[in-house]
């Protein structure tokens, strides 16, 4: 019996149940292994550390009820849950004989990652907005960000994650494989599915590229509009100490922006090896959210004051209402 997918058909008679998958990773460098898997277990406590110490003074500390830091929260959350669907079952595949996952657990692991890291890119294009309204609009700004609808923009990139990875993992779990069942890399990703199917996947990676494009270029366009109408406020600030001030409440954001949209437009958009792929990618889903929370606190005083003040210091502060 043939059965039509796309463009291609495959003999359903010869196709075998894939039960599990096996991540390949480094596994022909068993050197390399060791390693990394120090390397990721730092990066996983840091991760750990970092994130939930903005939350917790975000949460304790009334001075840092601002939007500001409600889209901080929001992002240290998500980089919590990002860095925790892939990091714990990774160290334990990089010791273990088998490193298998389950067909299962490999949906729902690319599932989790896809809507994780779609709703990262429209927060951070959030939280450019909020930036643009701090520094064009200071007097109107508590105003213009109102608690109404910085719940609705946080709601908005949340959700924006889940319906696109809904609608990838639908496809990607219609994909007849082949009894093949060896994914090169070191978590479940589309690109190595796609390479395991029996048929055509020409047509769904045309879909998930043109998604890809929607997901960096619109939010990276969306905070490079945000960010010209800034740099044109600030230029128009005729002290420098005016122009310092308010460059640095945008300076975090920009550097999280930078790091996080280029490795993501790197592996998405731009042909590579296989190696070079994987090796990158531990970069945006590792390195990028331990980095986060030591961009925005190194020189935020704010934040500082708030570190202090759960250590005893209790300074007045202004809450947002």
């Amino acid at each position: 019996m043939k059965v039509t997918y796309g463009k291609a058909a495959w003999d359903e008679g010869n196709q075998s149940a894939v039960d599990e998958f096996i991540l390949l990773g480094v596994s022909d460098q068993p050197w390399l292994e060791l390693l990394l898997f120090v390397f990721i277990l730092i990066c996983y406590i840091l991760t750990l550390l970092g994130n939930v110490t903005i939350i917790v003074v975000s949460r304790l500390d009334p001075r840092l009820h601002t939007p500001m830091y409600f889209f901080l929260s929001n992002l240290s959350f998500l980089d919590l849950c990002y860095t925790t669907c892939l990091s714990p079952l990774l160290l334990v595949t990089l010791l273990s004989a088998r490193k298998s996952i389950s067909w299962a657990g490999c949906m729902i692991q690319l599932f989790i990652a896809l809507a994780l890291g779609t709703s990262e890119c429209m927060l951070l294009a959030v939280m450019a907005y909020d930036r643009y309204a701090a520094v064009c609009h200071p007097l109107r700004y508590m105003t213009i960000m109102s608690r109404p609808l910085c719940l609705l923009m946080a709601m908005g990139s949340w959700l924006s994650g889940l319906v696109n990875s809904l609608a990838q993992i639908m496809l990607t779990m219609q994909l007849p494989m082949c009894g093949q069942n060896h994914i090169d890399h070191f978590f479940c990703d589309q690109p190595g599915l796609f390479k395991l199917a029996c048929v055509d996947t020409s047509f769904i990676e045309t879909e998930v590229f043109s998604v890809s494009v929607f997901v960096l270029v619109v939010p990276v366009s969306l905070i490079l509009v945000s960010y010209g109408h800034i740099v044109t406020a600030v230029l128009r600030i005729r002290s420098a100490e005016g122009r310092c001030k308010a460059f640095n409440t945008c300076a975090s954001h920009l550097a999280v922006v930078s790091i996080f949209f280029g490795t993501a437009i790197y592996v998405y958009l731009q042909p590579q090896s296989r190696n070079q792929g994987k090796i990158i990618s531990l970069f945006y889903t590792l390195v990028t959210p331990m980095l986060n929370p030591l961009i925005y606190t190194l020189r935020n005083k704010e934040v500082h004051r708030a570190v202090r003040k759960v250590l005893g210091i209790n300074p007045t502060t202004k809450a947002w209402g």
